[in-house]
């Protein structure tokens, strides 16, 4: 009867069933273009044999397996593992309709909940027991199902589930045979679609096809094209192996692994050097005179810098300083500063930078914690030290340095030993050092200069805080191709007009930019002014789209966005930007560097699927100073090369793209999930910047809660949600907008999401809020009759108390009966309140009369769409 149907639905599927977010070309607009295309394909001929064959020993149909392929390829592409597909089923049990001319079709919900040890055996056994379960309910209506659930509605997403399996059996479209009429099956071009995807399959006694549907807006004909191979490489690999996890079969087929490999051949030859400061050392020989380093009005020529930097290695060594011994330094930018990281290096030790500014206790552990024999500090930072470090301290200005030799000390350095460490934040709150090795730094500088080839004409910037391994190639790269090193003074990386008065007094031609100070620089209006530059390298957090328009709009300079952790040496893949799209990319791996994006069972996922990015070659750090557990944990086997060899697990999210660049997702733990509903937090980020006066803007989940901050010209909160309300659903509005005078951002110029200021609760509404003009008093008239309640306060949600979207059809029409306004069904999604619905209502002039017929077709065409 209908209370077991209803009960059964209501047990089976639960509450919150998630949406399906399938990886797109496109981002989903509010309200999708349902336009549609397909793509057929037959299932080789072993396959479909095999998976017969399978079926009749295991006692199923090929429903079964199909339905188990189509999940678990859904699975693999989304990464989720708790989804839900539509199955239509014919809802003829009954012997009464059997043989009645008529449309039937019910859809049923089968929700997908995979085991990430689950086998084709047992998954295969389960749908079994489903699916039975679910014909013995098949007459329940779906609109039913959805009525005793409780889900949250938006236009994006076709309620409950987004992805349809149809399956039938080829002579249930043989033509009918009809007394005196002639009866022929039509094959339908579809125009429009009513699901994301839809797999359709025909099993035929000699073949099986299947066809696939999607919505063109979202995904491009190539896309689906590999989806459809991958179901066939799936099949055949569940088939040969029924007992194996059914996660770790693969997906690709040997033409795609050919075209991953070729994307990772990046085997560069370059000079070989033993370690930095001979490929220095070089360039010293080749230019003693000229300029290598500005520091105010001091200048110094690379033949001074070098006999400088030698004295103090040479003193270094006598305090016992050799091969792979951290040397704290804590300075503040100087020529002292350059003098003491190429004097460590040269002395065969790893310098290991303690910025200043960071609280003296932290500073203190980080000290005890590296094992370095000292401390190279200034004389204005002494009395910061006095008592709290446990080695010696030295101040740079005080050494007695005029004795010591001015040529280069012998040592014996080798390429895998240390040329720096830099403390990262770790995951327990207590700092880690990454110990990067002569190897890897050397590759990083050659592939940099043959890139992008600096000469004697360049100044290059050097702004970013020493802790931060951008620093490393603003220090040395210039210093291996004839180019001047320039120092910005102390706190100037984050004053944008005071970088532009040193770009232009300087000449600068080459700067790095972390894309949150670029935005604040493109801002303030700065950027136009700097006609000396050359190229501006972006890395460290993701690069928008709209600031990459912004700038290459107002610079000659090229733009360049690279990508890399400190736990490999600097950078690991590179891009050129352009216009030509709405993502930018992190780009291709670098020189003798390989990138591998792969799924939890570490399998290569396929193009335009999300995985977790994995780093090898050559630019690999040693690992973690005096962590072996962190260190094995992170630096894993790389089953993709040689044995011995490591790759490094980043924890970020990325996808290859056709064109073999590379997108970068996020964090794999900076998902949001809100009441049911994941949400990327930079989508809704990127739909606030595009409001006129917002410049710059974060959103935050906190307390269960989405909260935006935002820098730009004064604008009314209630303005800014409903510019948001107009592009994304209400859930994804965020609680409170709150202006800020400018972003908080760490000493290395990054977003500091820790300093974002508590926001306090506006005088919102909790309970019930009675109607307060004629607008919201018959409103509520209107929801209490179409929803049957009793009272309907102002700040109540149509869809909390019950509403969907028939219902809600049936609200657009009283409303336009009773009040005389015309809406669209839309506007019921996106204003689900009663003051909020007033509110849009105001804008809206009241309808002449025309055909109710028209208007409620109108109507019912929306909510075929929503539907």
């Amino acid at each position: 009867g209908a209370a077991a149907g209803q009960g059964y639905w209501r047990q089976y599927l639960g509450q919150d069933v998630p949406v399906l977010e399938l990886p797109s070309d496109r981002p989903r607009s509010a309200a999708p273009r349902l336009q549609a295309a397909r793509h057929d394909l037959r299932l080789p001929d072993a396959v479909a044999r095999a998976l017969r064959e399978w079926c009749r020993a295991q006692h199923c149909s090929p429903f079964v397996l199909l339905l188990g392929a189509w999940q678990a390829l859904l699975a693999r592409y989304s990464g989720q593992r708790d989804f839900a597909v539509g199955v239509p089923n014919a809802a003829r049990s009954h012997a009464q309709v059997q043989e009645i001319v008529g449309f039937f079709v019910n859809t049923q919900v089968y929700r997908a909940r995979l085991d990430p040890q689950l086998t084709t055996r047992e998954l295969c056994s389960r749908l079994r027991d489903e699916s039975r379960i679910a014909l013995e309910h098949s007459d329940f209506p779906f609109e039913c199902v959805l009525d005793g659930l409780n889900l949250t509605r938006d236009l994006r997403h076709t309620a409950l589930f987004q992805v349809l399996f149809n399956f039938r059996h080829s002579r249930d479209a043989q033509p009918l045979r009809l007394p005196g009429l002639e009866v022929e099956v039509l094959d339908i071009e579809l125009e429009s679609a009513r699901f994301d995807l839809t797999l359709d399959v025909i099993a035929g006694p000699d073949a099986i096809d299947c066809r696939l549907e999607y919505v063109t807006e979202l995904y491009d004909a190539p896309t689906i094209e590999r989806l459809g191979q991958h179901l066939c490489q799936l099949l055949q690999g569940m088939l040969a192996a029924p007992d194996r996890p059914v996660f770790s079969l693969p997906l690709l087929d040997a033409g795609e692994q050919a075209q991953l490999t070729t994307w990772n051949a990046t085997a560069s030859r370059y000079p070989e050097y033993p370690n930095l400061p001979a490929l220095i050392t070089q360039q010293v020989r080749a230019t003693p005179d000229a300029l290598a380093l500005v520091y105010g009005h001091t200048q110094l020529s690379y033949g001074e810098l070098d006999a400088r930097a030698n004295q103090l290695a040479h003193w270094l060594q006598g305090q016992g300083i050799a091969p792979d011994v951290p040397v704290a330094v804590c300075a503040e930018r100087s020529v002292e500063l350059v003098v003491a990281l190429l004097g460590v290096i040269k002395a065969g030790g790893a310098y290991l930078p303690l910025d200043p500014d960071l609280p003296l206790e932290r500073l203190q552990g980080m000290l005890a914690d590296s094992g370095s024999p000292l401390l190279l500090t200034q004389n204005h930072l002494l009395e910061k030290w006095s008592g709290a470090a446990d080695v010696a301290v030295h101040a740079l200005e005080n050494l007695a340095l005029a004795t010591q030799p001015q040529t280069a000390p012998r040592v014996d350095i080798a390429p895998e030993n240390l040329v720096y460490c830099l403390y990262t934040s770790g995951s327990t709150g207590k700092p880690k050092a990454v110990g990067n090795r002569h190897a890897g730094l050397l590759n990083r500088l050659q592939w940099m200069q043959a890139e992008y080839g600096l000469n004697a004409s360049d100044r290059v910037l050097q702004k970013t805080p020493y802790s931060f391994d951008v620093s490393v190639w603003e220090f040395f790269w210039p210093l291996l191709s004839g180019a001047a090193l320039v120092m910005a003074p102390p706190g100037a990386h984050r004053d944008p007009q005071a970088l532009r008065e040193l770009i232009v007094e300087h000449g600068i031609t080459t700067l790095h930019f972390v894309p949150s100070m670029l935005q604040a620089f493109v801002s303030a209006g700065e950027l136009p002014l700097c006609t000396s530059l050359k190229r501006i390298i972006c890395s460290g957090e993701a690069l928008p789209a709209e600031l990459q328009r912004q700038v290459l709009g107002q610079t000659a300079s090229q733009l360049h966005n690279l990508y890399g952790p400190t736990e490999a040496a600097i950078d690991v893949t590179s891009w050129a930007c352009r216009e030509d799209g709405n993502s930018v990319p992190i780009g291709r791996p670098i020189a003798n560097t390989q990138i591998h994006i792969l799924d939890a069972d570490l399998n290569p996922v396929p193009v335009g699927v999300a995985g977790e990015l994995y780093i090898a070659g050559v630019n690999l750090a040693r690992g973690y100073q005096g962590r072996p557990a962190l260190t094995a944990e992170r630096f894993v086997a790389n089953p993709y090369g040689a044995p011995g060899e490591r790759m490094y697990r980043s924890g970020d999210l990325a996808r290859w793209r056709a064109d073999g660049a590379i997108d970068y997702l996020g964090r794999l733990d900076h998902q949001v999930k809100l009441r049911g509903q994941r949400i990327e937090l930079g989508e809704i980020e990127a739909v606030l910047l595009a409001h006129a006066a917002v410049h710059e803007c974060v959103v935050i989940a906190r307390d269960n809660q989405l909260l935006g901050y935002w820098v730009g010209t004064d604008a009314d909160e209630a303005a800014l949600k409903f510019h948001l309300g107009q592009h994304v659903p209400e859930y994804m509005v965020p609680w409170r907008l709150l202006q800020l005078p400018a972003m908080p951002l760490s000493a290395n110029g990054k977003l500091d999401r820790k300093q974002l200021p508590q926001v306090e609760a506006q005088a919102a509404a909790t309970g019930y809020v009675e109607p307060r003009n004629d607008a919201e008093r018959a409103l509520a008239r209107i929801w209490s009759e179409v929803l049957g309640v009793e009272r309907v306060g102002v700040t109540d949600d149509f869809f909390e108390l019950g509403g969907h979207s028939l219902l809600a059809t049936r609200l657009a029409s009283q409303i336009r009966h009773q009040l005389g306004v015309q809406i669209h069904l839309g506007a019921v999604f996106e204003t689900p309140t009663v003051e909020a619905l007033a509110r849009h209502l105001e804008h809206i002039p009241a309808h002449a009369p025309e055909d109710e017929v028209d208007a409620m077709t109108q109507l019912l065409n929306e909510l075929e769409r929503i539907e």
